[in-house]
Parts: structure tokens; sequence; C-alpha cells
């Protein structure tokens, strides 16, 4: 194993109530939107691309005013998770300042562009990893993205690290082994290893 790629969400940090801040203080601005959304509505999203979260949480709404809605809410959601960030699991830093002496760390996350930017910008972590990619740079699945990581930084035998199906799906797709992170928000139907928490990854690797 020569890196180690990680998903964002429910692996590394738990940012929903800072998302959930952010996003209800946007949808008041919209009269079609009859009620605020909840930590509930989204723990169900993680994991989706934005088009697919948009269509979970505003089912009701038309195509072209749910693109509006979810355009605005993550334009805002950038600017507080800069100035508060979410809640990252326990000894993260630690755990990737030793982990990044050992292997190469990367990022692929099913997020919008800058929103890996900002995890970046209120943690300081961005100095443990050496690439990242989501699908609001690239428009390409999580599997893809994986890939383009892969052959972009000539990897040879990585791993990739997250907690949904949709995760594991990836990883399969990219012919990787999974580390399903059990501790997160989804459910997975297979994997090839399991940590309870963030800092057992030391122990694993």
């Amino acid at each position: 194993m020569d890196s180690i790629i990680f998903d964002l969400d429910g692996t590394i940090w738990d940012p929903i109530d800072t998302v959930l801040n952010a996003w209800n203080s946007r949808i008041k601005e919209h009269s079609q939107i009859k009620r605020e959304l909840t930590r509930i509505d989204f723990e169900g999203t993680m994991g989706l691309q934005m088009h697919d979260i948009s269509k979970k949480l505003f089912p009701y709404l038309s195509e072209d005013v749910r693109v509006k809605v979810i355009t605005e809410c993550c334009e805002t959601e950038q600017g507080y998770l800069k100035k508060q960030g979410g809640n990252l699991y326990h000894n993260v830093e630690e755990v990737l300042n030793v982990l990044s002496k050992q292997y190469k760390l990367y990022i692929v996350s099913n997020c919008q562009d800058g929103y890996i930017e900002s995890f970046y910008e209120f943690h300081n972590l961005e100095k443990y990893f050496l690439d990242y990619e989501n699908p609001g740079r690239t428009g390409l699945s999580k599997g893809e993205n994986i890939n383009l990581i892969i052959e972009r930084n000539n990897l040879s035998n990585p791993i990739y690290v997250g907690d949904t199906e949709g995760d594991l799906n990836a990883s399969r797709y990219a012919g990787i082994p999974f580390v399903y992170a059990k501790y997160g928000f989804g459910q997975v139907s297979d994997y090839d290893e399991v940590i309870e928490k963030f800092d057992e990854l030391v122990k694993l690797f």
C-alpha cells in the first residue's frame, strides 16, 4: 500500500450542524419551502451528489427552483464552513500526521467545488494531503474521481476509506480495497477492513 484516499463527510469530519444552519438561513427566502431542514434530513443525503441531494430534500420543487435553491445554499454553506468549520472526529490531525509520514494522502468527496477548500481553510489540514477531487470540479462520479487521483498521482496500491454504500461502490469501480468507517453516516454491504473510530487507522496500517 502506497497511499490512502479519504472520503470527507462521515469519515474525517461531521459538518452537518454548520451546514444545517447555513441552509436554513437561506431557504427562509423561498416561500415554496414550508419547513426548516433537520439533521435527520441531512444524514439521509450523505454520500450523494448535489443534484440527488436537491431532489431528496426538495422533491416538491420544480427543477429550475431546486437548482437555484441548491446553488444559493451551497454558496452560503461555504462561507459558514470557512468561519465555523465542522466537528472533526477524535484525533484526526494526530492520525493524519502519523499516516502522512508513511503514505500519500488524498481526498475524494461527492461535494461541490470549494467545499474541500473550506474544510482545509478552517481546520488547517491541507498540509497532510497531496491532491483532492470532487464532482463539482470534474462532473465525474466518485469512482471516476478516485481513478483520476490514481492516474494523476501515479499511485500503484491505494485504498479508499469511506462510510457509505456509495463509497464502497466507488472503491469497487476503481478496483481498490475499501475500508469502512463504521462510525460515519452510512451502512455498507461489504468491505475489506472496518474501523470503529478514526484513530484505528494507525493500528490498521
